[in-house]
């Protein structure tokens, strides 16, 4: 059998690792630190590289992770909330947990442990489900959830990343999911190419927050190169099924990154770090601020459960 899954320690960080030998695929997990995606590394060029930009060693993700949160889980909200502020039900909430910039930013499970609840192995996948149990920690969010993602690596290096939140209240409690990994395909961003199915873009203030106008953009619709090009911009994704919603490639080397998911991820958020050696590329099933406009933000009912699906395909040459 060619999949199968271990426990490694690397750099001081305590790693779940699901591995493929037929095609020598390796993804690194971190439970105790959200769950979050350390490692999708591959052979290449006769050597081992990893399309994930990711921590260095435990002092490096310590020093770092709230601040680039890297790979984070986003539950239960994304991106900011401006004053670390919203209005559910017609009453008023304030997370305690802030960004430097006064925000409430990316969610409440980046930092947390995550339990190992199942693993699984056959001819055809190597699966891991972890889970976080949210008990109200953050005044800001008095609701009581669950958090489960799944990881399962499929055969031609193709790794599906499952969400299921479930509600445990006995009421009605808001809700919004999504990712912030990191990719990097060797060398700058600006020579990637970048296609994703989207014509229409979000206005947002000097804050990063939508303005509630919606802009003509099909700059990625049929494929650009990124050049010099700075975003931190939410885009609005048109779903179709079996189609990526997104494609990063980079020309140099041929690796080739391909995004499926589920009408539940409809928007799609893309950042370029300054240092341009990484992209960010966030599925996000509400748009940013989506607490207090309204954008995507999900009502879940009492003892409700929702599943997010995401397909990452890697493709070399």
């Amino acid at each position: 059998m060619s999949f199968q899954i271990d426990r490694i320690t690397d750099n001081d960080l305590e790693l779940l690792r699901l591995q493929d030998k037929a095609t020598d695929t390796t993804i690194s997990i971190l439970p105790a630190y959200g769950a979050l995606l350390h490692g999708f590394d591959v052979p290449l060029n006769g050597g081992r590289f990893n399309i994930i930009d990711h921590y260095n060693g435990k002092a490096d993700l310590e020093k770092d992770l709230a601040v680039s949160y890297k790979s984070a889980k986003l539950s239960p909200f994304a991106c900011r909330l401006p004053d670390g502020q919203y209005n559910f039900d017609d009453k008023v909430y304030e997370f305690a947990n802030r960004f430097g910039d006064g925000t409430a930013i990316h969610g409440l499970l980046f930092n947390k442990p995550f339990h190992l609840t199942d693993k699984f192995t056959d001819d055809q996948q190597a699966a891991v489900r972890l889970r976080y149990h949210y008990k109200k920690d953050d005044p800001g969010f008095p609701f009581e959830y669950m958090c489960e993602v799944k990881y399962a690596l499929h055969p031609n290096r193709a790794l599906q990343v499952e969400t299921t939140v479930i509600n445990l209240s006995d009421e009605f409690i808001p809700m919004q999911d999504g990712w912030h990994p990191y990719f990097r395909l060797g060398g700058k961003i600006n020579q990637y190419e970048m296609q994703f199915r989207s014509d229409a873009m979000l206005e947002s203030n000097e804050k990063i927050v939508p303005t509630g106008n919606t802009l003509y953009d099909d700059t990625f619709l049929n494929g650009a190169t990124i050049g010099e090009r700075f975003l931190d911009t939410c885009f609005l994704l048109d779903h179709e099924e079996g189609i990526p919603c997104c494609v990063l490639y980079n020309p140099e080397n041929k690796l080739q990154l391909a995004f499926y998911t589920n009408a539940r991820y409809p928007y799609l958020q893309i950042y370029t770090p300054d240092h341009r050696e990484s992209i960010a590329i966030e599925n996000l099933s509400g748009a940013p601020n989506s607490f207090n406009n309204g954008m995507g933000l999900i009502r879940m009912a009492p003892r409700q459960t929702l599943t997010f699906n995401l397909w990452y395909q890697l493709s070399i040459g």
